[in-house]
């Protein structure tokens, strides 16, 4: 900065010569420079004002439009933000294929208590065991009365019960909302949902997880928020669930049978309609595991697909009709089944030591005859049967969308021999699931495909690689036929729709030291109807099931099992849309006077 000086040496000796008085140079230029000085200093200071006064602007304007958005919207109650990760409550309903409710979630509240702020602990603890009596009470008197600073009470409320806590009038007692899983069928399709529990928990939220069945299969895509509330939608029918459910516990009791398994599926797109498995569970209030004994005695086992039992006679369609598919036999051809017939030194005999002699191909099926299926399979050879058995999925669970579809692996045979490939023929040797059954049926069924069992509702048709030719699957499906019409599943009949089938009754194994029960059995009846435009498999299982009626005990499949799929299809033909097949008869006695 370049400074003027007060008094310029010029314009002093100037004015000395001129005769002027140079010190008012000197006080002249002083004034010009405080002048300057002032002004520079009141414009500095204005510029400060106005930068001051555009910010004080500014934040009365922010102020004021929070305030004005505060006031335009809802009040709520000022909660604590929680550290961490955040919870998420929702989770998307579960429907059946008509869209009907079978999961969904209601809102609750917890209890939790902070002991450090009751007034009246013991009280408390005295009202709290009244509404609740499955809480200790005097384990509630030490809790309140300790060091604790926060402990939870109940994690589900009922509105009453909240109320009734409520009018205890404790400050120390205090209600967090919740979103709880709700069933409102209860114990319906109880093991295909499975359930679901609190995960992580929080006072103002807490994360629904599922704990089993299709609930826990699909955990996480339920729990997505990008689903935006759409529900998963399955293949079910709640209509035919309780039906289902209902004539198989009544054929349970009738039959005095200690547990039971359903499963009706589409032939065609691989849905389950319905899947039962007794005795059940209700989800809303779901059992703990048993932690000794047999896993089939608790309500929790899925019979119809944990269950693995060797299946019997239902077998002996699959070995009948690889021998057709490989040209081996025709329905016609004649198998002498006349005994003794032994395969590594063991004996195949019949049911109650019977002796058919020759049979036809379909009469071997028909009769049931033990023999006649053994032959087949010795033609048949074990490599080929082992890659027919394995192409029908007896090889591998299921792909059932429940967790407990992967414990329902089929049990198969340490080395698979000559006598193992008899055996297997007529279903003893190999155990499988119901649930492989009714997929092994399917392919005969509809014409020769593999389909996948599923609980997914789908848009159509579903069929998987060819496993034989149409014209095996149909002479198969007309030898079930037959079975009903004049076989073994005589009960079978259903006025109005021809149904077809196989039954199978096995000897039940010891759990404990190998061999067999001499009085407990497992019967199944594999069905298909209508078998003149086939549409549905069932598949109807008993466990140890004793029919009592008559002057001894019987435990056959026919008498058993039989009649309860015959009642089963009774009732839910009409509920899945098929129509009965009315015979006209000729009509005699009636004049046409019309002219």
């Amino acid at each position: 900065m370049i400074r003027t000086p007060l008094r310029p040496l010029a314009r002093i000796l100037d004015a000395r010569r001129k005769g002027e008085n140079p010190d008012a140079i000197e006080r002249e230029n002083l004034r010009i420079r405080h002048e300057q000085m002032r002004d520079k200093a009141r414009s500095r200071a204005e510029g400060r004002l106005l930068v001051m006064a555009v910010m004080f602007f500014c934040a009365f304007g922010v102020v004021g439009t929070r305030m004005g958005t505060l006031a335009a919207s809802e009040p709520e109650e000022p909660r604590a933000q929680a550290s961490g990760a955040s919870i998420i409550a929702s989770r998307a309903d579960i429907v059946d294929r008509q869209g009907r409710i079978l999961a969904t979630n209601m809102e609750t509240f917890s209890l939790y208590a902070h002991p450090q702020q009751m007034v009246d602990p013991i009280r408390t603890a005295t009202e709290l065991a009244k509404i609740f009596p499955e809480l200790n009470e005097e384990r509630l008197r030490k809790d309140f009365t300790g060091k604790r600073k926060f402990m939870w009470v109940r994690k589900k409320l009922s509105p009453e019960q909240k109320q009734k806590v409520h009018d205890i009038g404790e400050p120390g007692l205090l209600f967090g909302p919740r979103e709880m899983r709700l069933y409102p069928n209860g114990a319906l399709a109880s093991h295909v949902l499975g359930g679901a529990s609190f995960g992580r928990e929080g006072v103002h939220s807490a994360e629904v997880i599922g704990t089993a069945g299709i609930e826990k299969f699909f955990d996480e895509e339920l729990r997505n928020p990008a689903r935006e509330g759409a529900p998963l939608e399955l293949s079910l029918d709640v209509t035919i669930q309780a039906a289902t459910e209902r004539v198989l516990q009544g054929g349970m009791s009738l039959m005095n049978a200690k547990g039971a398994a359903s499963v009706l599926m589409d032939i065609y797109t691989g849905e389950v309609i319905s899947i039962a498995s007794l005795p059940d569970f209700d989800p809303n209030d779901r059992p703990r595991p048993l932690t000794q004994g047999e896993a089939a005695d608790s309500p929790l086992f899925n019979r119809a697909v944990q269950g693995v039992y060797e299946l019997g006679s239902t077998f002996k369609i699959f070995t009948s009709a690889q021998a057709l598919e490989l040209g081996l036999v025709n329905p016609e051809t004649v198998i002498d089944t006349t005994g003794p017939m032994k395969v590594g030194g063991f004996k195949i005999g019949e049911f109650n030591n019977k002796n058919y002699g020759p049979l036809s191909v379909s009469d071997i099926i028909v009769k049931s005859s033990n023999r006649g299926t053994g032959r087949l399979a010795l033609a048949i050879g074990t490599e080929r049967q082992q890659e027919f058995l394995k192409g029908l999925g007896f090889f591998e669970p299921t792909s059932l969308e429940i967790v407990e579809a992967a414990g329902g692996k089929p049990l198969l045979p340490q080395r698979w021999t000559e006598l193992s490939s008899v055996t297997i023929s007529y279903g003893h040797g190999l155990s499988s699931s119901p649930l492989h059954l009714a997929a092994g049926y399917a392919a005969i069924a509809n014409g020769g495909y593999k389909v996948e069992p599923t609980l997914l509702k789908q848009s159509g048709p579903k069929l998987g690689p060819r496993l034989m030719s149409e014209q095996t699957a149909r002479q198969s499906l007309d030898m079930l036929r037959k079975v009903v019409t004049k076989g073994t599943a005589s009960f079978g009949e259903v006025p109005g729709y021809s149904v077809g089938g196989k039954t199978g009754t096995a000897d039940k194994p010891k759990p404990r030291g190998g061999g067999y029960y001499d009085d407990k059995v497992i019967n199944t009846f594999a069905s298909v109807f209508p078998t003149d435009n086939p549409k549905y498999v069932l598949i109807v299982t008993l466990d140890e099931p004793v029919e009592t009626s008559g002057t001894k005990p019987r435990r056959t499949a026919g008498w058993t099992a039989v009649p309860v799929a015959a009642e089963m299809i009774r009732r839910v033909a009409p509920l899945l849309g098929l129509r009965p097949e009315v015979e006209t008869r000729h009509l005699t006695g009636i004049i046409n006077t019309s002219n």
